[in-house]
């Protein structure tokens, strides 16, 4: 097997994105193809407070929201500000750019190209994945968080 190096884009709103503009977005770039990962990241949306007087009560957030993505449902957990995309080939970046024209109307954002992905595994993938972790899994989740990475399977 080859060690393939992909193409990154990386797009930055000038504000956090409510979650039906975050819905949108991801239909549009994964009906234009040529994704193989996306991480979307921003402030984290605990479903209970953590800290303080009020912890262990729900917290109410009307930013922590299901969304559907390719007809399958994803909670969104964190508030979501830049989304990381690992693509198949650079020919996908004018659709993608296209993609993010029709999203962003009323506020700016940038995309940037670039590696943004790890390609090794740090200490924290090693705990919690062990030696043979799969590469294409690495730095995709949070290492405190007790969830794994969202998997949205699509069908060539």
């Amino acid at each position: 097997m080859t060690d393939a190096t992909y193409s990154q884009v990386r797009i930055v709103s000038a504000r956090l994105l409510n979650p039906d503009t975050v819905e949108r977005l991801l239909n549009l770039l994964f009906t234009s193809g040529g994704i193989r990962r996306v991480v979307l990241n921003g402030p984290r949306l605990p479903a209970v407070v953590p800290y303080g007087p009020a912890k262990g009560t729900p917290n109410p957030h009307t930013m922590r929201q299901a969304i559907t993505v390719e007809g399958q449902e994803v909670q969104l957990e964190v508030h979501v500000g830049t989304v990381l995309l690992e693509l198949e080939s650079r020919d996908a970046i004018p659709t993608i750019k296209a993609a993010c024209d029709s999203v962003f109307t009323n506020f700016t954002y940038t995309l940037t190209e670039g590696r943004y992905f790890k390609e090794e595994a740090s200490i924290s993938d090693y705990a919690r994945y062990g030696p043979d972790a799969d590469k294409d899994i690495l730095g995709l989740s949070d290492p405190g968080s007790r969830k794994g990475p969202v998997i949205i399977q699509r069908v060539k």
